[in-house]
């Protein structure tokens, strides 16, 4: 079951700082669960990133031209997939929360490697928006599900870091796409894209069902001096953790009501509907801006990225460090927003609108490790994936909005001006909202998380 954390400041002993996580002064990497589980999930979701996204790329390599697509059709057909996104998010990942995620992980896998690959061989608008739209339903838990998965194997220490890692998936994904995309597209077509992009996932899927374990008992390759260390610290960390107080089906109910939990599904939305309309349309930004041609701009685009990765590893270490969550979450939203204010407001002077794009894109990624560790310590262990499926399909609506809205802000009288205030607002606002959330903890647990029962014991 999902274990979230007791509290937002150090654990209770030295057993639970060290033992679990990282041998004594060895660090994240010491760790074989590190070693091991860190590189699986982030070639997961690396791959459920890159055939989620080369949508845009086959479109510009001349899909769009040869199925006569118009500009509203084809944004409409990208912007599907966030449709099918959010229905999954919350069955599948009581699923995988329940029964195994790893089984909902490998055939989730598989199955988004099929869909990409057929989106290869069909020629009707309808065809692909149908496509589009179960890729987003296939991917949908995957994210939330080794989120939870991952609190199974690290502690709250551990958390910020595991997470980012994850998520790097994302940016890192970004700035290797658009390179082998375009080329597979130069030397062959954007059929033979999508076919050779979906062809890893699902035999990476058919892996999955080796190298991942639901719980670290069924690890046999974790040394029993480790399991017995993170299964010790972990227990410390539970006898003060919410406690499921009634049935399960109750708790879940419990958990989708919450309302710290639908303030954060709010803030998530403002936040990927500013991040996503950031993602689709900065190469578009860029090449208006510079002047250049694809190439540079491709060169241009990949910069942001860059930094956000470097960015996120250095926020999530700091957050796991000091234990606080939310610190490392607000700030830095609010910083973004303000950049992409400002990089407007440098207008003409690109240097100055570009650097300061840069430093947009590195705020609004850096969050990520610590704001999904904050989210899984909203409700108790055994349903706080569902709080965590809830919020992420929130954010799939509002990367469906992002994606789409902005794209037609930029077509319309506001131009470039209205994509940057929206994108700003949306910034500002998701920072707003995580302000209206407090951490778990003794002090605000009364204000923060679903009602639970305290423990008595060190937990089941």
């Amino acid at each position: 079951m999902t274990t979230p954390s007791p509290s937002p400041g150090p654990p209770a002993s030295p057993t639970s700082s060290g033992a679990a996580g990282s041998a004594e002064g060895g660090g994240f990497w010491s760790s074989s669960r590190a070693r091991y589980l860190i590189p699986v999930a982030f070639v997961t979701y690396s791959l459920a990133y890159l055939d989620k996204s080369n949508y845009a790329i086959a479109s510009a390599g001349g899909m769009a031209d040869d199925l006569h697509l118009s500009a509203g059709l084809d944004s409409l057909i990208a912007a599907s997939f966030f449709l099918g996104y959010f229905f999954f998010q919350i069955p599948g990942t009581i699923y995988a929360e329940q029964r195994s995620a790893r089984r909902l992980i490998a055939f989730s896998t598989i199955a988004w490697g099929l869909l990409a690959v057929l989106q290869g061989l069909l020629s009707s608008p309808g065809q692909l928006i149908a496509v589009r739209f179960c890729l987003g339903i296939v991917e949908g838990a995957v994210l939330p599900s080794l989120v939870m998965l991952l609190s199974r194997w690290f502690t709250h220490r551990e958390r910020g870091r595991a997470n980012t890692f994850l998520i790097l998936g994302n940016p890192v994904t970004v700035m290797w796409l658009s390179a082998l995309s375009g080329w597979l597209i130069e030397v062959s077509n954007w059929r033979v894209m999508f076919v050779a992009e979906g062809l890893p996932s699902m035999l990476w899927g058919v892996a999955c069902l080796w190298l991942i374990k639901d719980r670290p008992e069924d690890a046999g390759w974790l040394a029993e001096s480790e399991r017995h260390a993170l299964r010790q610290s972990l227990e410390e960390e539970r006898a003060n953790a919410p406690r499921l107080a009634g049935p399960l089906r109750e708790e879940y109910r419990k958990v989708l009501r919450s309302k710290p939990v639908l303030i954060m599904a709010a803030q998530y939305f403002f936040w990927s509907f500013g991040m996503y309309g950031f993602i689709f349309w900065l190469p578009a930004i860029v090449k208006k801006g510079s002047g250049e041609g694809i190439g540079a701009t491709g060169l241009l685009t990949a910069v942001p990225y860059a930094v956000a990765t470097l960015v996120m590893l250095l926020n999530s270490r700091q957050s796991d460090r000091s234990g606080r969550r939310r610190a490392a979450v607000w700030p830095w939203l609010a910083g973004g927003g303000i950049a992409l204010f400002a990089s407007y407001a440098a207008g003409p002077h690109f240097p100055v609108a570009f650097a300061l794009l840069v430093v947009a894109g590195a705020c609004l990624y850096a969050p990520y490790g610590p704001y999904f560790a904050l989210v899984s310590t909203l409700a108790p262990r055994g349903v706080a994936g569902a709080a965590v499926a809830l919020v992420n399909s929130f954010g799939a609506l509002g990367s469906f909005a992002g994606t789409y809205l902005v794209g037609w802000v930029r077509g319309t009288s506001l131009g470039d001006a209205g994509a940057f205030a929206f994108m700003a607002v949306c910034a500002l606002a998701s920072a707003v909202l995580t302000l209206a959330v407090r951490e778990p903890g003794d002090a605000g647990r009364a204000a923060g998380t679903v009602k639970p029962q305290r423990s008595a014991t060190a937990g089941r």
